[in-house]
């Protein structure tokens, strides 16, 4: 049973633009919350290695600070590209790119398995293979598979990724992003400006977002212009 229709065509002209700044302050909130809970297990491991009482946790304070300096590296190099910091990288190296997706999953439940054929991708296919990856990956909250594609087809970059587990789902919020739509009311704005944010810059390079929502399976795919 399918429970979202593809998500192209974008929403009514009517509908108000979200401004600049409001999506601004939502990408920056996300950030920070990502990046939040590495942070403070590095603090809590600093304040078990300063507490005298506390020394015969020294070894596990240490591997706290360790895995969780890994884990903000990880995503911290993740979001670069993905959010578009990475600017003077005009093409990227799929192998560099798997490289950064498989950081960010080694951190979830789910699994990623990677085949993307072109041997380079410019600037916004890169951003749609990493944000694709992470939306399918979060699609899977008890774990499972995404399975991400992308290859050239003539003048275009194809990618899709299926994700495929128990409680596979497309948050609503998430579909109102990729269709260009504003904020649905009581929605978190996290899950929503990622989604938003890949409309918006699929959409500036002529390109197209789909995205269906069927039993224990989700898909998203993109079709932009190659450069």
């Amino acid at each position: 049973m399918t429970d979202t229709a593809p998500l192209f065509p974008s929403p009514q002209p009517e509908a108000d633009p979200v401004g600049a700044a409001q999506i601004a302050a939502f990408l920056a909130a996300r950030m920070c919350h990502d990046f939040i809970s590495p942070v403070s297990a590095i603090v809590s491991g600093l304040d078990l290695l300063e507490d005298p009482d506390a020394q015969d946790m020294r070894e596990d304070a240490m591997g706290l600070i360790a895995a969780s300096g890994r884990k903000l590296a990880e995503m911290l190099s993740f979001t670069r590209v993905a959010f578009g910091a990475s600017a003077s990288a005009e093409v990227f190296d799929p192998r560099e790119l798997e490289r950064l997706a498989q950081g960010v999953f080694s951190h979830q439940r789910a699994e990623l398995a990677w085949a993307v054929e072109a041997d380079r991708l410019d600037k916004a296919a890169a951003r749609a293979v990493l944000n694709v990856a992470q939306m399918a990956g979060a699609a899977l909250p008890l774990g499972g598979v995404a399975r991400l594609r992308a290859a050239r087809d003539g003048d275009t970059t194809v990618i899709a990724v299926e994700a495929t587990g128990p409680k596979a789902r497309l948050r609503p919020e998430v579909a109102a992003g990729l269709r260009g739509e504003d904020l649905p009311a009581g929605a978190l704005h996290g899950h929503w400006v990622q989604a938003y944010y890949v409309h918006l810059f699929v959409s500036d390079a002529g390109g197209k977002i789909f995205a269906e929502a069927g039993e224990e399976k989700v898909t998203l795919a993109v079709t932009i212009p190659a450069g």
